[in-house]
């Protein structure tokens, strides 16, 4: 039977002509991944497009087709009913190459998602694709991040957007976008009951842009995921939304990290998950949010009914604050993923989380790397996932939990290993988990993960009948602990994951 799907890893010329190939005789291909085929190759590839019928996935990433071969294309989508899915990511079509397939999007009938990211379109280009959406009724997802869009070129998609009833997402990540793009857009969402998905990160939209968006989102009711990580966006656009979040009842996914939202602003957000219904996921990592800030989101927990992911690493938290977060935790019951990263926790705050998590019934993950935790820490982690029931990933990478030469840290993971029944990730790359010998390598690789500490670990897993994911990266195994791991896989490791690496060793159990 012939392929449907083709992966072709030629390039150039050679790569063309076996698709042509193939296009000319595979009844079923349905699927096309090309590589490097440039100007030339796309135009040739468009003609024979045009008397296929089968072809519905078509990926041209990064193949140097340029503006004359995104022409060519757009010619084929004119005659073209079967092509659903074109990704041209990164192929610089610019603007006349984004006009082209504009002109065709007025008449095709079939394309349901179009990824155009990395292609240098502008204003112009822009433009003409949101004239297009004035009367497509079938595109779906339209991916235009990392161009050069600017305020103009969001109000024609701001337009279209007012009139346009099918497209779900639309990505506009890393443009020129400022006040007055984001105003069109909200203006189209005041109207529009189609869009679920819109990313606008990392652009300039800034308190007031933000505004803006807020005040649509207080009539809007279609959007549920909303990005705007990296926009300025200080304690004033905290507070605009705040009241939207307070009256819209389907955004449920909202993307704050990387803005500069201090207490006030995130007090205001810890305000709005008291009383919003629909809200799940709450990122605001990498802001300035310090001690009050995350008295807000303590109280905040043991009242929302609907939050369950919430993204607080890179903060700058200090004080000894987070064993007030980490009590709330104990009368939490929605939250299930928790992202404590980059922190610095120490010894008291864990022992609180510890506590915490012995009687939560809800955290299913757990992130704390990056905090240099040492082995009296991670020996209180150990204890807890001995009597914790829900964990499943917990994330410790880049740590010192071996830190003093004695693999306490180790050690007691394995111990807890032995018991725990609901773990099934557990990472632990870039330690400092080793034994005395192993501490003069560790100035080298990071880390030095040694033979006792692998061989407790391999021990505990042989008892442990649920951990599926055990990285072990970056750390200094030798071969006897290496060997330790690897009979122990043949009783216990079936189906399972574990890497270890070492300098110029690397083991794939």
């Amino acid at each position: 039977m012939p392929a449907t799907s083709l992966v072709i890893t030629t390039k150039g010329s050679e790569a063309l002509a076996e698709a042509l190939k193939a296009l000319k005789i595979n009844s079923t291909l349905a699927t096309l991944n090309l590589n490097a085929i440039g100007e030339k190759g796309a135009q040739a590839l468009g003609e024979a497009l045009k008397t296929n019928s089968t072809l519905a996935t078509l990926n041209l990433q990064s193949n140097s087709i340029g503006e004359k071969g995104a022409q060519a294309l757009g010619e084929t989508l004119n005659t073209n009913s079967t092509l659903t899915i074109l990704a041209m990511r990164n192929n610089s079509i610019g603007d006349n190459g984004a006009q082209a397939l504009g002109e065709a999007l007025r008449i095709n009938t079939a394309l349901a998602f179009l990824a155009l990211q990395s292609n240098s379109i502008g204003d112009k280009g822009a433009q003409a694709i949101g004239g297009a959406l004035n009367t497509n009724q079938t595109l779906a997802t339209l991916a235009l991040g990392h161009n050069l869009i600017g305020d103009n070129g969001a109000q024609a998609l701001g337009e279209a957007l007012k009139i346009n009833t099918t497209l779900a997402a639309l990505v506009l990540q890393s443009n020129s976008i400022r006040d007055n793009g984001a105003q069109a857009l909200s203006e189209a969402l005041n109207t529009n009951s189609a869009l679920a998905n819109l990313a606008l990160d990392s652009n300039s939209i800034g308190d007031n842009g933000v505004q803006m968006l807020a005040e649509a989102l207080q009539t809007n009711s279609a959007l549920a995921t909303l990005d705007l990580h990296n926009n300025s966006i200080g304690d004033q656009g905290a507070q605009s939304l705040r009241e939207a979040l307070e009256t819209n009842s389907t955004l449920a996914t909202l993307y704050l990290f990387r803005n500069s939202i201090r207490d006030h602003g995130a007090h205001a957000l810890a305000e709005a998950v008291k009383t919003n219904t629909t809200l799940t996921t709450l990122t605001l990592n990498g802001n300035k949010i310090w001690i009050k800030g995350l008295l807000a989101f303590s109280d905040a927990f043991m009242v929302s009914s609907t939050l369950t992911t919430l993204a607080l690493e890179e903060n700058k938290t200090t004080g000894k604050i987070d064993p007030v977060l980490f009590k709330s935790l104990k009368t939490k019951s929605t939250l299930t993923i928790l992202n404590l990263g980059q922190k610095s926790i120490e010894e008291d705050e864990v022992q609180a989380l510890g506590a915490a998590l012995r009687t939560d019934s809800s955290l299913t993950t757990l992130y704390l790397q990056n905090n240099s935790i040492g082995p009296n820490e991670g020996q209180v982690l150990a204890e807890t996932l001995k009597t914790n029931s829900t964990l499943a990933t917990v994330d410790l990478q880049n740590n010192l939990i071996g830190d003093g030469g004695a693999q306490k840290g180790a050690q007691a993971l394995a111990e807890a290993l032995k018991i725990n029944t609901t773990l099934t990730t557990l990472y632990l790359q870039s330690n400092s988990i080793g034994d005395n010998g192993a501490q003069a390598l560790s100035h080298a690789l990071n880390n030095s993960i040694g033979d006792n500490g692998a061989q407790a670990l391999s021990q505990g897993l042989q008892m442990n009948s649920t951990l599926a994911i055990l990285d072990l990266w970056s750390n200094s195994i030798t071969d006897n602990g290496a060997m330790a791991l690897y009979e122990m896989s043949h009783v216990s490791l079936v189906g399972k994951q574990v890497r270890i690496k070492r300098s110029n060793m690397h083991y794939e159990l």
